[in-house]
C-alpha cells in the first residue's frame, strides 16, 4: 500500500470514526420524560435505590410499587445506600450512578464507603466498592463519606467523582477523585474540589454545567443547613466564586440538593429534602441565581430522600416499565420517534435473509441538508431498533464520485443464483459539484459492507429541470420486473435491467401527477411505489420539506409505469398542531409478512425546530404509524400517533 492509499484509508477510518460517533449519540429532542433515582428513609429496609418516573418533569409515580429496584444488600459493603446520583455519560448510552454505603442506624460517622455502579440499559448494574480507609493509606481519622456525584470534566476529558468526607476534628470538606476507564475503581488520591471561605462544613455537592460555567449547590452542615452555590470555570483550579445568600425558599433545615433540566426548555429544577418535615420542595429557575417555589404544580405518589433526576428517551422509558410495572397515572407511553438522534427521508426493508426490518435514512442536524453518511438500524418487531452504524460515507473512498449531500436513500433484496444481494440506492453530490446523481451500491448482508459501482447510474432529469434526487425501486410481484423512481419537481418512472444497476432508458418516462395545490396533492418529490390487491398506489410529498405543510398525498395507476389517477381524497399525512406534530411527509411503506397489516414510516420536523432561526427542516425525525384501506382499497388518512 503506497503512501497515498494509506493516507485516504486513515482518513476514511477518521471520518466513519466521527459519523459513527455522532450517529450514537443521544440527542436532547429524543428524551420523553426523567428518571427519579432516590432513596426513602432512614431504616435498612428504605436505604436502597428507587425509580420513579414522570413525562413532564412535575408528576412523578414510582415504579416497582416504591420498593427497592436493587439490592442494598448485594450492592454495598453496610447492607444498606443513600443518595443515589444518576449521570448519562457523553456516548448518550451508558449510565453510572454513585451512592453512599451506610446504615444510618450504625451511626452518621459510621460509614467510611462509596459504590459505583455501571449500566447500558438502567436495569442491569455492574458495582464496585471504593472503601476509603482500604484504599488509600493515611485514613485512620477518617468518620464519614457522604453523597457522592459524578460529573465529566470538559477540561481532563475524564468523569470525576465528587462527595463529602470529614476527619476527626475537622469540617465536612468536598473532595474529588477521577474514575478509571471501566468506571471500576478511583485514579490518583482524592483532593479537595472545594472549602468555602469560611472555613466551615458542606456537604451534598451538586455541580451543573451551563454555558462554560459549573455551578456548585452544596449544603452549609451544622451551621444553617440551607443550600448555598458556588461557581467556576475550571473544576480543579480552586478558584470558586461563592454566592452569599441560600437558595432554598424554605426556612426549614434542606439538604441533598439535585438540579436537573427541562427538556427543550431553558428552565431548570432545583429540589431538595426538606428531612425535618418529611417533604420535598421543587423550585424552577432560568439563570441558576433566582428560584421560585413550584410545589402546587408537583405531585409525586412517595415521599423521596436525596435524590437525582436525568431525562430519559422512549426505549428507555419502555425498558424500566417493562421491567418495573408501568404506573397506572402515567398514561399511554409515546411510539415516535423510533429511532435516536436526527434523521430524515427514512426508507424500511423488512428482509427475508434475516426475517428483521431496517432504516435507512438521511443523517439529518446538518446545516444546508449537509449529511455526508448512511446508517441502519435493525428491529425484530417495528418496535424496538438497534443501531448497526454508519453502511455508506460519501466522503470516504468508498463512493469515490461523490463528495457529500448524501439523501433519501431506498434499498431493494434480491435472491440471486441462491444468494440474497442488497442494492442500495441514494443520490450523493458529485465532486464536480454539479446537479445532483443518483448512484447504487451493492451488499450481500442489509448492513453491509457496501461496495459503490464507481460512478452515478442516473445524472440528468428527462423532464429538462429539477434534481435528481429521492429515489424509490420496486420490484412488482406480478411480474418480478424492478423499477426505479426519482425527482424532485418531476416523477420519472423506469424499468431497471435484471442487473439492478443500469436503467432501460427507453423505458425512461414523466409520470407527475398533474395539477393540486399545497393543501391538497401538488406533487414535489419523494414518490414511493408498492402493490396492494391489484392496484399499483403511488405516494409523494406536497409541499416543501421545511414547511410544517409538508404531508403525503397518493394516486394509483393499473401499471407501475402510470398513468396515476390522484385520489379523490388523496391526504395520506398531515399536520396535527394540536399533537405539535408538523411535516409529516416522505415516507416509505412496509406490510408484515403473511399479513394485511401495514405501516408507513415517515419523517417529521422536531417541535423545537420550526422557528426558522434554527433551520427549518434540517431537525428532522422518524415516526411510524398504521397504514390502513378502506373497503374501496383507498387509504384512510393516517392517525399520526406522538
Amino acid at each position: 500500500m503506497n503512501y497515498k492509499t494509506r493516507m485516504l484509508a486513515l482518513l476514511a477510518l477518521f471520518l466513519l470514526t466521527i459519523s459513527v460517533s455522532r450517529a450514537s449519540q443521544t440527542e436532547e429532542k429524543d428524551y420523553v420524560g426523567y428518571l427519579f433515582t432516590y432513596f426513602t428513609g432512614n431504616h435498612i429496609s428504605e436505604e436502597a435505590v428507587c425509580f420513579a418516573v414522570s413525562m413532564d418533569g412535575y408528576s412523578f409515580y414510582a415504579l416497582n410499587g416504591n420498593k427497592p429496584v436493587l439490592d442494598s444488600k448485594v450492592i454495598s459493603s453496610t447492607g444498606g445506600v443513600r443518595d443515589p446520583h444518576i449521570l448519562r455519560c457523553e456516548d448518550g448510552k451508558t449510565f453510572y450512578m454513585v451512592v453512599t454505603d451506610m446504615v444510618s442506624d450504625n451511626g452518621w460517622d459510621s460509614n467510611r464507603a462509596l459504590v459505583m455502579l455501571k449500566s447500558t440499559d438502567l436495569v442491569n448494574w455492574s458495582h464496585s466498592i471504593i472503601n476509603m480507609q482500604k484504599r488509600y493509606k493515611g485514613q485512620e481519622k477518617l468518620k464519614r463519606v457522604w453523597a457522592p456525584q459524578t460529573i465529566f470534566d470538559k477540561e481532563a476529558g475524564k468523569y470525576m467523582l465528587y462527595w463529602s468526607m470529614q476527619y476527626e476534628g475537622g469540617p465536612d470538606v468536598i473532595y474529588y477523585a477521577y474514575a478509571n476507564e471501566d468506571f471500576t475503581d478511583l485514579t490518583g488520591e482524592p483532593k479537595p474540589l472545594f472549602i468555602p471561605a469560611d472555613k466551615k462544613s458542606c456537604i451534598d455537592g451538586d455541580i451543573v454545567y451551563k454555558d462554560g460555567v459549573y455551578h456548585l449547590f452544596y449544603k452549609t452542615e451544622g451551621h444553617g443547613n440551607g443550600i448555598k452555590v458556588a461557581t467556576t470555570r475550571s473544576l480543579t483550579s480552586g478558584e470558586w466564586e461563592e454566592s452569599p445568600d441560600y437558595k432554598q425558599q424554605t426556612k426549614e433545615a434542606v439538604e441533598g440538593a439535585g438540579t436537573f433540566k427541562l427538556i427543550g426548555q431553558d428552565k431548570y429544577i432545583l429540589m431538595y429534602d426538606v428531612y425535618m418535615k418529611g417533604a420535598y420542595q421543587f423550585t424552577e429557575t432560568t439563570d441558576l441565581e433566582h428560584f421560585k417555589v413550584i410545589d402546587h404544580a408537583v405531585k409525586m405518589n412517595f415521599h423521596p430522600r436525596h435524590g437525582t433526576v436525568i431525562p430519559i428517551t422512549r426505549a428507555e422509558l419502555k425498558r424500566i416499565t417493562d421491567k418495573w410495572g408501568k404506573p397506572e397515572e402515567l398514561g399511554e407511553l409515546p411510539q415516535n420517534p423510533v429511532l435516536p438522534g436526527f434523521h430524515a427521508d427514512p426508507e424500511i426493508l423488512y428482509s427475508k435473509k434475516t426475517d428483521k426490518y431496517y432504516i435507512y435514512s438521511t443523517t439529518d442536524g446538518q446545516p444546508g441538508w449537509g449529511g455526508w453518511y448512511f446508517t441502519a438500524f435493525s428491529s425484530p418487531d417495528l418496535k424496538d431498533w438497534t443501531y448497526e452504524g454508519v453502511i455508506l460515507d460519501l466522503r470516504s473512498p468508498q463512493v469515490p464520485w461523490a463528495n457529500g449531500n448524501a439523501w433519501a436513500p431506498a434499498i431493494e433484496e434480491k435472491l440471486i443464483d441462491g444468494k440474497y444481494k442488497y442494492f442500495f440506492y441514494y443520490s450523493g453530490n458529485p465532486n464536480d459539484n454539479s446537479r445532483k446523481q443518483i448512484g447504487v451500491a451493492i451488499a450481500d448482508s442489509p448492513t453491509g459492507p457496501f461496495k459503490d459501482m464507481g460512478q452515478p447510474i442516473i445524472t440528468d432529469s428527462p423532464a429538462g429541470h429539477g434534481q435528481q434526487i429521492d429515489v424509490d425501486v420496486f420490484t412488482d410481484p406480478m411480474t418480478g420486473t424492478p423499477y426505479i423512481y426519482w425527482g424532485n419537481g418531476y416523477m420519472a418512472g423506469a424499468e431497471l435491467n435484471s442487473d439492478m444497476v443500469s436503467v432501460k432508458k427507453e423505458t425512461i418516462k414523466v409520470l407527475t401527477p398533474k395539477g393540486g395545490t399545497l393543501k391538497d396533492y401538488a406533487y414535489r418529490e419523494a414518490p414511493y411505489v408498492f402493490y396492494r390487491k391489484g392496484t399499483y398506489y403511488f405516494l409523494w410529498s406536497v409541499d416543501d420539506t421545511g414547511s410544517p405543510n409538508y404531508h403525503v398525498a397518493y394516486g394509483t395507476s393499473d401499471s407501475p409505469l402510470g398513468p396515476i389517477k390522484v385520489a379523490k381524497d388523496p391526504i395520506v399525512t398531515i399536520q396535527d398542531p394540536a399533537k405539535e406534530i408538523y411535516g409529516p411527509a416522505h415516507n416509505s411503506v412496509v406490510r408484515k409478512p403473511g399479513t394485511d397489516e401495514w405501516y408507513i414510516v415517515y419523517h417529521r420536523i422536531n417541535k423545537n425546530y420550526l422557528d426558522k432561526d434554527k433551520g427549518p427542516g434540517v431537525h428532522r425525525e422518524v415516526c411510524i404509524d398504521r397504514l390502513e384501506f378502506n373497503e374501496d382499497g383507498t387509504i384512510r388518512r393516517v392517525t399520526l400517533n406522538r
